[in-house]
């Protein structure tokens, strides 16, 4: 698990750099492109932990954040029936989807590297 989880941290954490410095650089589309690389990422990473029920318990902020992200697609289904609905809803993703992005990044990070660490190792 501390492997996945490590592995899982630096990838989203370079993905969500990498998209950023080459949508500077090209200054089109492509930061469309990357916020599905990275949610896409972040969602296979959320199933994962999930199924393997890797810090989900209730309450936690992994919960919270997966129930979030469960809302968002609601609302997002309930979008395709109401039309107006989606629209609001993509129009707010263009600048909630980034910060989301940073937070699930930093949850992987607090989890491999703070809630991981063995209690002697919080000793120092």
């Amino acid at each position: 698990m501390k492997r996945f989880k490590q592995i899982d941290t630096w990838v989203s954490a370079a993905l969500i750099v990498g998209f950023t410095v080459w949508a500077l650089i090209k200054f089109d589309h492509t930061f469309l492109i990357g916020y599905f690389v990275v949610g896409g990422w972040q969602v296979i990473s959320m199933i994962v932990h999930s199924i393997n029920g890797w810090f989900c318990e209730k309450g936690s902020r992994r919960y919270n954040y997966q129930w979030a992200v469960a809302s968002i697609f609601l609302i997002a289904a309930l979008g395709l029936i109401v039309y107006p609905v989606l629209f609001v809803l993509l129009f707010a993703l263009i600048f909630l989807a980034p910060l989301m992005a940073t937070w699930y990044t930093w949850l992987c990070y607090q989890e491999v590297y703070i809630k991981m660490q063995r209690p002697l190792a919080m000793l120092k």
